[in-house]
């Protein structure tokens, strides 16, 4: 016998401010690249910021965006370091949305500042955010001259048919051999999960546990130097 129902659950909206840190380099080209960069879950903008210009370089224009949900990183809230996040499973379509509408903002918004064509464009994520970056230009294929993915997974419906178009833009994928969270057995058929809607697909796998790869530039820097001159 089922239990009573004593309550329903109600939805609404409400405006939320969402927030961005931006790197310039000195001088600004014609052909500077504009990345994007999101941070991992419980991590903040301003260390993906700092780690996103060690890896790229320092020339490029760099927006770290930080994620739209705050959460304490310790249980002793009055001192704890505040960390953010992408969303929970619990609310996980909410959070593909919010994802999506802040990428999609921050591009425009962006590209329209700077004069930066889409081509000169490159999506990066770490860990928590590399999903749903999968997910965003699989859904929105030109919005993106790249995409550079580290420590993250493909989404579980990517080969779901006619759920995602076919991508144009180069990927680079980083994965570590000692990732607690996508194992090498796992993470080794990232590619040619990718491949299914991706014609450029470059999978690197690097020595070390689920942490952002400070050695990262070695793979990173010729692969932009190759697509983007």
């Amino acid at each position: 016998m089922s239990a009573e129902k004593v309550w329903e659950e109600r939805k609404f909206e409400v405006m939320k401010q969402c927030r961005y840190l931006l790197y310039q380099p000195d001088f600004i080209k014609e052909n500077t690249l504009l990345v994007m960069t999101l941070h991992g879950y419980g991590q903040n903008p301003e260390d993906m910021l700092r780690l996103t210009r060690m890896v790229v370089g320092k020339d490029k224009i760099i927006a770290a965006l930080a994620g739209p949900n705050e959460q304490f990183l310790t249980p002793n809230l009055a001192a704890s370091p505040v960390g953010y996040n992408w969303g929970t499973r619990n609310h996980w379509t909410e959070a593909i949305a919010m994802h999506s509408s802040m990428v999609h903002s921050v591009r425009l918004q962006l590209m329209a500042r700077f004069g930066i064509p889409v081509e000169r464009t490159i999506l990066m994520g770490y860990s928590q955010s590399v999903g749903l970056n999968y997910r965003y230009v699989g859904t929105y294929p030109t919005a993106f001259g790249g995409v550079i993915a580290i420590c993250g997974g493909v989404p579980k419906d990517w080969e779901e048919p006619d759920k995602y178009q076919p991508i144009t833009a180069p990927i680079l994928h980083i994965a570590r051999d000692q990732d607690e969270f996508f194992p090498v057995a796992v993470a080794s058929g990232f590619e040619q999960r990718l491949k299914v809607h991706a014609q450029d697909v470059t999978f690197q796998m690097m020595e070390g546990p689920h942490r952002f790869p400070s050695k990262a530039g070695a793979l990173i820097e010729p692969w932009i130097a190759r697509l983007f001159g």
